[in-house]
Order: structure tokens, then C-alpha cells, then sequence
């Protein structure tokens, strides 16, 4: 049953244009970044795959919160309950493919950067130079990267949850896509009104949105999360699984 429920998630998703376009448009995100920064800033483009992070994480929210507001709109949801005689069957398996997805992203965003490296957007660099954390620069790209795809799953968590709670499809892309935008503000602006709650403000979901961000430069973000980056990385986890399990419960319980 769940490779069947596979097969027809990832069919959906190979047929949607959506899936195809903002990955085209990624591409030229990176190019255009490459242009604008790629002289004075070429080491740190490359560690972050020319900031592809920030494009990924919109892409992901807008399939992720299709993948479950459309059918709840479109009442399509129904034909999905009826084929299958267990919830987390449908749950898990738009999960799977999500994070399928996410790494699909990442990966052409790798093989992109590679190929730009090789124009002459960017001043000569060795991959072996040493760069971020005493690591060669392939070695912070890479983990940049993996990194990203937790920070990413983070929002992923979300955008399930939100699309457990909020039929509008549209409401979800609009709350997520502020998340995404807004996290590192509404840390500090929690801290700046009651400072001696830092120790737990600090610990806020939203802080761990920052995660990917304060990899690759520690010294802007660390004043402002207040973390290490293993601390960001535990939350990020943590608080990945709470909202996928609290979403699950809320989609069992939903009624169609």
C-alpha cells in the first residue's frame, strides 16, 4: 500500500508545473547572485551554492503546502481516504516524497554551483582552499548543504502542520514564507521585551530557522540566535519531529 501511495504522490508531482519551473527559476537566482556578488564574494557564494538556500526553502513551501491544502480544497483528499484504510499512510507518504523533493533541490543546486565555478562569474578559487571552520571550501559547501536540508525540513514540519490546520492554500504559503523571512526578528524582538527570559526565548522554533545562515557566518548570527550551532542543529530536530507528529495527530483526527 505505501509503495502504491508512492507512486501516485510523485506521479502528482512530476506532473504539476510548479515543480519544474521554480527550479529553472532557481537557477537563474544563482546566476543573477553570481553577477552581483561573484567577484568580491566568490568563497562564500560557493559555500552557500549562491545562496540557493533561500530559494529552496520558498520552492518547498509552495509544493509542500499544495501537496495537502489543494486536495483539502479540492476535496480530492476524499478519493486518497478511500483508497487507503490508514491516515499515516497518506501523511507520511507526501512526507517521503517532500523530502525526496528537498534533496532533488540541493543536489542541482551542488551540480549548478560547480558549473558556475567553472564560468568566469567568480574570481579563481581552489576547492581546497581553506576557508570556513579550518575546512577546505568543498568540504563547507557540502555541509552547507546538508545542513540546509534540516533547516529545511524545519519548514517542511511547518508548512505539514499549517496545512493540517488551514485549508487556504494560500494562507499557508503567505505564514510560512513570512517565517522564513521574519525568524531572526522575531527572536530578537522577543528578547529585546523581556530579557531575563533570554535562557528560554532563545530556544524558540523560529530561532532555528537561523541554522543554515549561522553556518556560514557564525560571527552576524551567533549575537542574534544566542545558540551554538550544534544547539540550533538539536532544536532544529527536535522541534522538525514535534510538528510533523502534532501535524499527523491533527490530520488523523481531522474530519473529511
Amino acid at each position: 500500500m505505501m509503495n502504491s501511495s508512492l507512486t501516485q504522490e510523485l506521479y502528482k508531482l512530476w506532473h504539476q508545473k510548479v515543480t519544474w519551473i521554480t527550479p529553472i527559476l532557481m537557477i537563474f537566482f544563482m546566476i543573477f547572485m553570481g553577477f552581483a556578488m561573484g567577484k568580491s564574494y566568490n568563497q562564500l557564494l560557493i559555500m552557500t551554492a549562491y545562496n540557493s538556500s533561500q530559494w529552496i526553502m520558498l520552492i518547498l513551501v509552495i509544493i509542500g503546502s499544495t501537496m495537502f491544502s489543494t486536495e483539502f480544497q479540492n476535496n480530492t483528499i476524499l478519493t486518497l481516504l478511500y483508497k487507503t484504510s490508514h491516515k499515516y499512510n497518506i501523511y507520511f507518504t507526501k512526507l517521503i516524497i517532500i523530502f525526496i523533493y528537498n534533496v532533488f533541490l540541493h543536489v542541482m543546486a551542488l551540480l549548478i554551483t560547480v558549473v558556475l565555478k567553472l564560468t568566469k562569474l567568480n574570481a579563481p578559487v581552489s576547492w581546497f582552499s581553506i576557508y570556513r571552520y579550518h575546512q577546505p571550501l568543498l568540504v563547507n559547501m557540502f555541509l552547507t548543504s546538508i545542513i540546509d536540508i534540516f533547516t529545511s525540513m524545519l519548514i517542511i514540519s511547518f508548512v505539514f502542520l499549517m496545512s493540517c490546520l488551514i485549508k487556504s492554500n494560500s494562507v499557508v504559503i503567505t505564514v510560512n514564507i513570512g517565517i522564513i523571512i521574519m525568524g531572526p526578528a522575531i527572536t530578537t524582538n522577543l528578547i529585546r521585551w523581556n530579557p531575563s527570559w533570554v535562557s528560554i526565548i532563545k530556544w524558540n522554533p523560529f530561532n532555528m530557522t537561523n541554522l543554515t545562515q549561522q553556518y556560514f557566518n557564525f560571527k552576524s548570527y551567533h549575537p542574534t540566535t544566542l545558540l551554538s550551532n550544534g544547539q540550533l542543529m538539536a532544536g532544529t530536530i527536535v522541534y522538525t519531529l514535534l510538528f510533523l507528529i502534532v501535524g499527523y495527530v491533527i490530520f488523523k483526527k481531522k474530519h473529511f
